[in-house]
C-alpha cells in the first residue's frame, strides 16, 4: 500500500469514528439540550364516539391502569397511587343546559346559554337527570333514588366515579396538567379565572384532552357518584374504587370559570353538599357529565 493510500484510509477512519460519535451524541441528547418535556398523552387517532339519544357525543374510554393522586399536592390528593378502571363511555362534553332542559325539564343555570354547561346542579339533581336520562333511551337506572345507591351493574347513565373521572382526564398523561407541564398554557384548554371575565362559556371552546374530551379543566366543577374522603387515598382500593361508603359530602373535578390555575390540575379535588334544596346556595359554578358501561 503507497503513502497516498495509507492517508486516505487513515482520514476514512476517522470520518467515520467522528460521524458515529456525533450520532451517538444526537441520541443521547435529541439534538439539543432539553429540560423538562410536556408530557405525551394518548393519541386520539382512532377514538370511538356516539351520538346519543338527547343529542350528546360519548367517547369510548379504553380501561386501563393509571397513577392517581399526586405526591406533590395538598393532603388530600396523597399519596400517588396505581388504580386500575374498566373501559366506559363518557360524555364528550359537560351536559349543556339545553340538553338538560330537554330531559330535566328546566335549567336551574344562572347565566343562560344554551350551549353553555348547565350549572348551579346539585348532586341529587344530576343523578335524577342519569336515571331520566337512562329511562327516555330504554336503558336501566343506576340509582335508588331513595337510598341515592347506585348499581354499578345496569347500563344506565351515571356519574363517573372520581378514579374514572381522573383517568379519562389524563388521558394517559402523568404531568399536572392534562397537556403538560405549564400553567401558561392553560388558556389554551380551559375556561378559568385568567380568560374567562367571570363566566361559564359555551362547551368545546377549548382545545381537547388525548382521548378528545373537551372541558376536563375549567367552565364548570364536574360532579362524581363518590363520597368525598380526605383521607380516602391511604387505603383506597387497587380495582375500581368506588370512594369511601359514607360522607357528608360529594366530590367534584376539574375546576371552574373562576377557578384558579392551580385548581385546574387533572388531580385537584373539590367537595359540596349533595342535595341543597335552595338553589340560592347551590355554587353556580357546578355542572357534571354522565358516563355508561359499554
Amino acid at each position: 500500500m503507497d503513502l497516498k493510500t495509507k492517508t486516505e484510509t487513515r482520514s476514512f477512519h476517522r470520518t467515520a469514528i467522528g460521524i458515529t460519535v456525533l450520532l451517538a451524541a444526537l441520541v443521547v441528547t435529541g439534538c439539543g439540550v432539553q429540560t423538562k418535556s410536556p408530557d405525551k398523552a394518548a393519541e386520539t387517532s382512532e377514538k370511538q364516539v356516539i351520538k346519543t339519544a338527547c343529542g350528546m357525543e360519548m367517547v369510548s374510554i379504553p380501561g386501563g391502569e393509571f397513577t392517581m393522586g399526586s405526591d406533590d399536592g395538598p393532603v388530600d390528593v396523597k399519596p400517588a397511587h396505581r388504580v386500575k378502571v374498566d373501559g366506559f363511555l363518557m360524555d364528550q362534553h359537560e351536559i349543556t343546559q339545553e340538553v338538560y332542559e330537554k330531559v330535566s325539564g328546566k335549567s336551574p343555570s344562572r347565566v343562560k346559554s344554551p350551549k353553555n354547561p348547565v350549572e348551579q346542579v346539585t348532586w341529587t339533581a344530576a343523578v335524577r337527570f342519569c336515571n331520566t336520562r337512562s329511562t327516555q333511551e330504554g336503558l336501566t337506572p343506576c340509582y335508588d333514588l331513595n337510598t341515592w345507591e347506585c348499581d354499578f351493574a345496569a347500563n344506565g347513565y351515571r356519574l363517573p366515579t372520581e378514579a374514572e373521572w381522573e383517568y379519562a382526564c389524563r388521558a394517559g398523561s402523568t404531568s399536572p396538567f392534562y397537556f403538560g407541564y405549564e400553567a401558561k398554557d392553560l388558556k389554551l384548554y380551559a375556561w378559568f379565572e385568567g380568560n374567562s371575565d367571570s363566566k361559564p362559556h359555551m362547551i368545546g371552546q377549548r382545545k381537547p384532552n388525548g382521548w378528545g374530551l373537551n372541558d376536563m379543566a375549567g367552565n364548570v366543577w364536574e360532579w362524581c357518584h363518590d363520597f368525598y374522603g380526605a383521607k380516602f387515598y391511604r387505603n383506597s382500593p387497587t380495582n375500581n374504587p368506588h370512594g369511601p361508603p359514607q360522607g357528608e359530602k360529594r366530590v367534584l373535578r376539574g375546576g371552574a370559570w373562576s377557578s384558579s390555575a392551580d385548581n385546574c390540575t387533572s388531580w385537584v379535588r373539590n367537595c359540596d353538599e349533595a342535595g341543597l334544596t335552595d338553589v340560592c346556595l347551590t355554587m353556580d359554578s357546578n355542572g357534571f357529565r354522565c358516563v355508561r358501561r359499554k
